[in-house]
């Protein structure tokens, strides 16, 4: 993904205007806060923990696509909806050397994790890595902070953990699967920020948005 040809999306939610990136991630100008969720990194450790032989690249993208999206935004706080860490036997050295060098270069940045399903049982990141964890709700007037999607009467949800995808069928029966942006009345889901997920079709209601990442782009499908 090149920085010279990317094109974000701008939205406003809740009377705030955000910008939706094709990395697959939230910035919100006003507060300097640059939104991702599901990273899980250690994923592909875990699977070669067990036996199955995967490629050991997808630390190292993500890490370049989120340095990206970070340069490009000039963010100074880094907000993590949940699932950091994708299991206890996914911290391998290698995993958590990678992480922590990108920590070091990184190190005036302010990252909160809003704890998921997946930290739960993998703990929280390393001590030296300087991340803040707290359980969710997080409370960050006009948006509500949480990992699942669950409606809030405090303000609007952002979340993940849905990992949300549409599937886009052409003329000629072609198909394709890409991830999503899914914007409801109350409750906003952001795509698995890892490419090495699987994605689940969003079934939109009446009045959702949704928003599909194609390459370097962003557009709107409702």
């Amino acid at each position: 993904m090149s920085s010279d040809l990317v094109t974000d999306l701008e939205l406003e939610l809740e009377g705030e205007r955000i910008l939706l990136l094709p990395e697959r991630a939230v910035y919100w100008p006003l507060a300097e806060s640059l939104f991702v969720a599901d990273v899980h990194w250690g994923k592909a450790a875990t699977f070669r923990a067990a036996a199955i032989a995967i490629p050991d690249e997808t630390v190292g993208d993500n890490l370049a696509r989120l340095t990206q999206a970070l340069d490009r935004t000039g963010a100074r706080r880094l907000i993590l909806l949940g699932d950091l860490l994708h299991a206890r036997r996914g911290r391998a050295a290698s995993v958590l050397a990678s992480i922590g060098d990108w920590r070091t270069r990184h190190a005036r940045l302010e990252i909160l994790l809003v704890r998921g399903n997946h930290d739960v049982r993998a703990g929280d990141p390393p001590a030296e890595w300087n991340i803040a964890c707290a359980d969710a709700p997080v409370l960050l007037a006009p948006f509500v902070l949480h990992h699942e999607p669950v409606e809030s009467e405090s303000g609007y949800t952002l979340a993940g953990h849905l990992h949300p995808g549409v599937r886009l069928v052409g003329s000629a029966r072609q198909e394709m699967r890409l991830p999503c942006f899914w914007f409801g009345a109350r409750i906003g889901v952001l795509p698995a920020f890892s490419t090495f997920t699987g994605l689940a079709t969003v079934r939109p209601q009446v009045g959702d948005r949704v928003f599909v990442i194609v390459e370097d782009e962003v557009i709107a499908v409702t």
